[in-house]
């Protein structure tokens, strides 16, 4: 089920909420969203742990191209690096920063201007995050394996929200 909400107080952003039955349907959204992010956008991935962040990532980096890729949790690593044809995609697990500057060590800077970033645990960036960024917060569902998707972004993300909500 969608839901397309528009804020009274915050006109600019956009929300779609996107019921996920199960795992197969969070690869399905993250498909979705893989087919209309571009270089430079940065994907802010919210929910507690097993709430999902690692499956919608593998699924996108899947969907962008690397059917066969191995897509381990940078949970140690805190950074993982794809090279695909059309984009470099930047995953970041940001759990185990202790600081949010932290972040300019990994590489972030380089990310968020030339590649898609995707971030799990993004509130330990504080203000790092540009303005535009794609707000994903994988939230529990109405089952166990159940989640549930709000999804906002800025001006720049309108339209591509129109585009993923279309799809569900």
């Amino acid at each position: 089920m969608l839901r397309l909400l528009a804020s009274e107080i915050y006109k600019r952003w956009a929300m779609i909420i996107v019921d996920l039955p199960n795992e197969g349907a969070t690869g399905a959204l993250a498909a979705r969203v893989a087919a209309v992010a571009k270089p430079g956008d940065v994907i802010a991935l919210r929910g507690d742990l097993g709430a999902g962040k690692t499956s919608f990532v593998r699924a996108f980096i899947r969907a962008r191209g690397a059917a066969d890729a191995t897509v381990p949790s940078p949970t140690f690593t805190l950074v993982q690096v794809y090279e695909l044809p059309e984009a470099t995609i930047w995953h970041f697990d940001f759990y185990r920063l202790r600081r949010p500057e932290e972040a300019w060590e990994l590489g972030i800077e380089e990310a968020f201007a030339e590649g898609i970033s995707l971030i799990e645990w993004p509130e330990r960036a504080g203000a790092l995050l540009p303005p535009e960024t794609l707000e994903i917060a994988l939230l529990p569902g109405s089952a166990p394996d159940a989640r549930r998707a709000e999804i906002s972004g800025g001006p720049g993300w309108t339209s591509r929200l129109a585009a993923i909500g279309a799809a569900a």
